[in-house]
């Protein structure tokens, strides 16, 4: 590579000399400061909780020292136990996964969402509400940027995959909380909030983790639209007029019609909800995608041949438990031994799924899901 100009500049930034006072700065000249703090205890995390504590509205999640876990650990100096958690999933592994794993589209095109830019904007539309309504924001982005770790390669046709081979069944929910989150030790409430964040789930414990519940359909109903209009799926005009004219045809002013409702019902009455008006178009919203692209003939056939993929996978290695990376030391088919492949295909993005299953299986490339950049179809 050649030498430049700029990359020299670039290399000498390796060495601050510090300043007149001691300190090094990373920009030469720079001057930004604030004036130092009169104590160490204005900024500990117990005066920060203290001030939370007056901040929040009645009935908000309070962090308490370490939290309730599991596992008891010392409290962290700076962070409240919600921040803490919120730290520990957005550095998993299982949260960088995300980045590899579809939410509608396999192998999506640039501007198509995975299951990460999903998690951040559920976070994002579930912070606002929080914030607006005297709630917890760290605990509620936790639960948010959390929530769909527990999910397989390939959306929710791996649940389907996964289901028949687990005698409680496989739902991303509860396995996110349960097993793929387990070690990081997260506190009760956020792991409840994970666990619980589906419709279909009971109802969690904490009002963060129910605006977290809101927030993840009213993201994924805009903005799988959004993409699914990109792609020329569908067209905005087609969304019936009577939704449209409560909540409008586009990603922005959808999201800003339920944040609205949101935020405005909790103010009111106290509960995390919505109004008949906006909650009849969210619903509407969420028919219309289903019956136009979750349940559309291609969508179908691509789901289908995820399942194929993925119980070969979970089969194979459950046959041959010695061969997953942390090796089981538990008979081929036995219990164990399929609940760890499991635990392995579940954590694959798509394209390490369907790869070792050309690679190890020999599966014919031609019987993949087809995807925008799949780099096994010819």
């Amino acid at each position: 590579m050649t030498t430049t100009e700029r990359s020299l500049a670039w290399a000498a930034t390796t060495h601050r000399v510090p300043r007149a006072d001691g300190v090094v700065r990373a920009h030469p000249g720079g001057g930004a400061a604030v004036a130092p703090a009169a104590s160490d205890a204005l900024l500990d995390r117990e005066a920060r909780e203290e001030l939370e504590d007056g901040l929040l509205a009645p009935g908000a999640t309070r962090a308490r020292g370490a939290g309730t876990r599991d596992r008891q650990e010392a409290p962290d100096p700076e962070r409240t136990c919600f921040e803490r958690d919120r730290d520990r999933i957005l550095h998993s592994s299982a949260f960088r996964r995300l980045a590899g794993k579809t939410q509608v589209f396999v192998f999506p095109a640039d501007h198509q969402r995975t299951r990460l830019t999903h998690a951040l904007e559920v976070a994002q539309v579930a912070t606002s509400v929080a914030r607006a309504t005297g709630l917890n924001v760290a605990l509620t982005e936790a639960i948010a940027l959390g929530h769909d770790c527990g999910h397989g390669p390939g959306g929710h046709a791996s649940e389907d995959a996964f289901a028949p081979f687990l005698p409680e069944g496989y739902d991303h929910a509860v396995w996110g909380a349960d097993v793929t989150l387990a070690p990081l030790n997260l506190c009760a409430e956020t792991s409840d909030g994970i666990r619980n964040h589906s419709w279909s789930r009971p109802a969690p414990a904490t009002p963060e983790a129910e605006v977290v519940s809101w927030a993840d359909r009213c993201a994924y109903t805009a903005h799988d639209l959004e993409d699914a209009a990109r792609a020329g799926i569908v067209s905005l005009d087609d969304l019936p007029a009577d939704v449209a004219e409560v909540c409008g045809r586009t990603r922005t002013r959808q999201l800003a019609t339920f944040v609205g409702a949101l935020i405005d019902c909790v103010r009111e009455t106290g509960v995390v909800g919505m109004r008949p008006e906006p909650a009849g178009a969210l619903a509407a919203l969420r028919a219309f995608d289903y019956a136009r692209i979750y349940t559309r003939p291609a969508s179908v056939a691509q789901a289908d041949q995820v399942v194929a993929v993925l119980r070969a996978l979970v089969e194979h290695f459950a046959d041959a438990p010695g061969a997953l990376p942390d090796p089981v030391r538990a008979e081929p088919g036995s219990e164990d031994a399929v609940r760890a492949a499991v635990a392995y295909v579940g954590g694959m993005t798509d394209r390490f799924a369907f790869g070792t299953a050309v690679a190890r299986l020999g599966w014919d490339p031609a019987r993949l899901p087809v995807g925008v950049d799949s780099p096994y179809r010819g």
